[in-house]
């Protein structure tokens, strides 16, 4: 099926970010959300506080947030905070943004930073941090906006800030790797062996014996092989894929619902809406039409 694409497009950002500076950093307060949904190739590390309830989009993941929220986006991803139904009137937004050329390939090749290095390479989902991560990342944010802190000391802050955030325990890659177009990373010839073959025929019945064959393993030890290295049943990986592509879709072209849910393998449409929901908290309309109220006219 050839792709209808959407009239509008979602704004591509230029960021404040100078080609003479290391970082930009902003501390703003406001009343409401009200900046659409945009990619931009710059990370961007954005700490939203006194905001639960407002909603959180970052590629086709949809969360009702807390109080303090803490997202690293990179690579381009699309991401929105919402007003959704937070109350607040006294939303505050600290937003540091920074290039991919920061440091070099050079410099972040190096084993002292190798865990900066995976996180920004993870990025490219959307990674959330934990309550307590961001609360420790809140004290450096607002130490770094001081007028009393010099550039340099700065710089020094943000690498401390991001070694604190690469090994911090707990980290959740927010989109589908399907949507972000990125190719799951794996340590067994077996799983990308089988993943790829998802990949080119996710469209059609894929059964349990062919992926085993595949793998050369029998389909009870391939099933227990393949959850222990994913960490997902094979049906939930299929199922995930097949949305990623559905969430991209809705995203990206004006077919309708029912040839979406055809075109990515789904034999139901009535079965689509349902797991849909149920994976992404939201219809399959509702998805599009958060995507579309935020869209920017080119």
């Amino acid at each position: 099926m050839t792709a209808k694409k959407n009239e509008t497009e979602i704004l591509t950002e230029i960021t404040p970010l100078s080609d003479k500076d290391c970082f930009y950093l902003v501390d703003r307060d406001k009343e409401r959300f009200t900046y659409p949904i945009h990619r931009h190739d710059d990370f961007e590390l954005n700490l939203v506080l006194n905001a639960a309830g407002a909603s959180r989009v970052v590629g086709d993941s949809i969360c009702e947030i807390s109080d303090i929220d803490l997202v690293l986006a990179g690579h381009g991803i699309e991401h929105v905070w919402e007003q959704g139904k937070c109350e607040s009137h006294d939303i505050r937004e600290i937003t540091l943004q920074f290039s991919e050329r920061l440091f070099g390939d050079t410099f972040l090749g190096k084993s002292q930073l190798a865990a900066i290095r995976d996180m920004l390479e993870r990025s490219s989902f959307g990674i959330a941090f934990s309550e307590e991560t961001a609360l420790r990342a809140k004290e450096m944010l607002i130490k770094m906006t001081s007028p009393e802190v010099d550039d340099f000391r700065k710089l020094l802050m943000l690498l401390s800030l991001l070694n604190d955030l690469a090994t911090s325990g707990s980290q959740t890659l927010l989109a589908s790797s399907t949507f972000a177009k990125v190719s799951p990373t794996v340590d067994s010839r077996r799983i990308l062996k089988v993943q790829s073959y998802i990949k080119e025929h996710y469209r059609e019945e894929i059964s349990l014996n062919t992926l085993a064959d595949i793998a050369g393993m029998t389909p009870s030890s391939f099933s227990r092989f393949f959850k222990m290295r994913t960490g997902r049943k094979v049906s939930d990986y299929i199922t995930d894929i097949k949305l990623g592509h559905a969430t991209r879709a809705l995203v990206d072209c004006t077919h309708s619902i029912a040839e979406i849910c055809y075109d990515c393998g789904f034999n139901n449409v009535s079965y689509f809406n349902r797991i849909f929901k149920k994976k992404k908290h939201c219809s399959p309309k509702e998805f599009r039409e958060l995507y579309k109220r935020n869209r920017t006219l080119v």
